[in-house]
């Protein structure tokens, strides 16, 4: 993955708390199918996998993942969602994706009785689209630059697993790749060993 830090390396999908980073769930990334075409709807497939076995959570993913439709299947699992939103989606309405009259720092917002969709600008070349399934009000931030609540609130649950990979590091796929197997098995016992400092720091902070 060139635009990565790391390049190489074994992927995996994760679910972690946005908070202490605990895993709660991964899946090694192996390839195309055997059919050789392309998956449908893979992020859906890939979030409703790692959320099974939740309840009453709410999720944050980026725009790989985030959909209506999503939205739609978390909410039969009383699990709620806050995602960024690709401008390919085809159900943003094109008031929000238009922004050649609008302000810059503007938010325009647009609803169901289920969901909230919101566009802002950050600059005017920049439209930054969030899609919500959180009981919360729209609310505009008294900040400098106005952001919706939303957005605020999708940029504080966002890093947990970008957190997670820095906690336990990374191992080279360059420089081990006759030893797949061995990569999957570190990060495995890399993952479990922080999990259980997780645990043993929650227990610990309780109990004091």
């Amino acid at each position: 993955m060139p635009s990565k830090p790391a390049k190489y390396g074994i992927k995996s999908w994760v679910a972690c708390d946005a908070k202490s980073s605990y895993a709660w769930k991964m899946q090694v990334y192996t390839g195309k199918a055997t059919s050789g075409g392309p998956e449908k709807n893979q992020g859906m497939r890939v979030v409703l996998d790692l959320t099974q076995g939740l309840r009453g959570h709410n999720v944050t993913c980026d725009n790989f993942f985030t959909s209506y439709e999503l939205g739609q299947q978390l909410f039969k699992r009383n699990i709620t969602m806050v995602g960024m939103v690709r401008k390919n989606k085809p159900e943003l309405p094109p008031a929000l994706l238009a922004s050649r009259d609008r302000g810059v720092l503007s938010s325009k917002f647009a609803f169901t009785p289920t969901t909230t969709l919101v566009s802002y600008l950050p600059k005017k070349s920049k439209n930054v689209l969030l899609l919500s399934r959180l009981p919360t009000e729209v609310e505009i931030s008294h900040r400098q630059d106005s952001k919706p609540a939303i957005i605020l609130d999708y940029t504080c649950n966002k890093g947990g697993v970008d957190n997670l990979d820095k906690v336990i590091g990374t191992y080279s796929f360059r420089r081990m790749t006759a030893r797949c197997p061995l990569v999957i098995f570190h990060n495995i016992i890399d993952v479990s060993s922080y999990n259980a400092f997780v645990i043993w720091t929650e227990i610990n902070l309780t109990s004091d």
